[in-house]
């Protein structure tokens, strides 16, 4: 296979013309300061790049707007189509709203209402095709052949690179004498445009793209010298859920990013519970696998500077609740148990005075489904409790267990 050189796909002027381009329409997103990561990955200082603070809530404005803004104008009379089910779907909606063109958004049969609502709200036209994200992918370059619509591509694209290349031109600004910094890996456009005004300003910043263990292409491709294509993948973190990087984000990655490490959907659920705890701050999971590879050691980053991109906050506010419960049930923090109860229901107010003389803070409790092994005479009752730590909510169950009529059957507890 022929690689192009990284030079001819984008260069630093092609992002500070994206700068000038977008300046007028992105949000010049924070940068945070965080004491609490910094000591839990032992770095000097740790700056959060906070692009789910972006207009659509991800960066993926900033790569549409600025290729959506150079077509010619017969071109953009046309209209553009796009497939995405995310960010991407809205980044370009919102573009040809600002830039009056017509958008059509293919997304796949499993994206969420809520997700084509926000676009349509947009001004999109959507059409749901495709059991997964490749048949939409199809079935808009079908539609860009049939309908003469320009094909906007999430990642693989001059333009788009170049445009997301503007969040590593602003995190320079806001935290300068950067050492490492970390970016999800899906496609590979956000951290092919990063990368590239990084290492024109520094090339000995490191820079390392993370991906979820069940969706690694990007490190093989790199090791191999050839696009991997995954045959399947399995993360929660849908928004980096890609199977392969393509050409040009290839290309770019091979010459400009440092490494690629992987972080587990179990990770990814701390570092976005931390986020919410500690930086007060609504991530999706493919926003929180950078952090999660600074918390979870994946990389070394003693004694350096490091600048994090959190790269978007488009999740479900109940998944978002689930993935905080694993996340604090790996932290130690968050328990589950079934009970047999004697004494239903009176014995319900001795339950929730022990977990409060504990200083446990009760989550759950409800009678649970009867199973074959449980016993006739005694109740199935479901607990939820959080604590300080596991070795609080160990004294907590225990306390429990002691109770007259309580036993303790199972537990859960990271």
């Amino acid at each position: 296979m022929s690689v192009q050189r990284a030079s001819d796909i984008v260069t630093v002027g092609d992002i500070r013309e994206a700068r000038d381009r977008i300046d007028i329409v992105v949000h010049r997103t924070p940068l945070d300061t965080s004491t609490t990561f910094a000591e839990l990955s032992g770095a000097t200082s740790v700056g959060l790049k906070l692009e789910n603070m972006q207009r659509t809530g991800s960066f993926k404005i900033r790569g549409a707007y600025n290729t959506m803004a150079q077509l010619p104008k017969e071109v953009a009379d046309r209209g553009v189509v796009a497939s995405s089910a995310g960010n991407h779907a809205q980044g370009v909606a919102l573009a040809g709203q600002l830039l009056d063109i017509d958008t059509t958004i293919v997304v796949p049969e499993i994206t969420p209402a809520a997700k084509i609502e926000a676009t349509r709200g947009y001004g999109a036209e959507v059409v749901v095709e495709g059991d997964i994200y490749e048949r939409s992918y199809e079935h808009a370059l079908t539609l860009a052949e049939e309908e003469r619509y320009e094909f906007v591509h999430p990642f693989n694209d001059e333009g788009v690179i170049a445009g997301q290349g503007t969040v590593g031109l602003e995190l320079l600004e806001q935290f300068p004498d950067l050492d490492t910094v970390l970016v999800s890996i899906g496609g590979g456009g956000l951290i092919s445009g990063i990368a590239t005004h990084l290492k024109h300003h520094d090339p000995d910043i490191r820079v390392i793209g993370v991906q979820p263990e069940g969706a690694y292409h990007a490190k093989p491709s790199l090791e191999n010298d050839e696009i991997h294509r995954l045959s399947e993948i399995d993360t929660v973190a849908e928004g980096i859920a890609d199977a392969r990087l393509l050409e040009k984000t290839f290309a770019v990655i091979r010459e400009r990013v440092d490494n690629v490490v992987s972080v587990s959907d179990r990770d990814m659920s701390v570092a976005l519970t931390l986020l919410a705890e500690r930086a007060k701050t609504v991530v999706e999971t493919a926003g929180a696998a950078p952090v999660a590879a600074l918390c979870s050691g994946a990389v070394d980053v003693t004694d350096e500077r490091v600048g994090v991109v959190v790269s978007g906050g488009n999740v479900n506010l109940s998944e978002h609740g689930e993935l905080v419960r694993t996340g604090l049930m790996e932290l130690g923090r968050y328990a589950e148990a079934r009970l047999a109860v004697a004494d239903w229901p009176t014995g319900l107010g001795a339950l929730v005075e022990t977990v409060e003389d504990q200083g446990g803070e009760l989550a759950t409790l409800e009678r649970a489904r009867r199973t074959d092994g449980d016993a006739p005479n005694r109740t199935p009752v479901r607990i939820c409790v959080s604590g300080s730590g596991a070795e609080h909510l160990t004294t907590v169950l225990d306390a429990l267990d002691a109770l007259d009529g309580v036993e303790v059957v199972t537990t859960s507890l990271g």
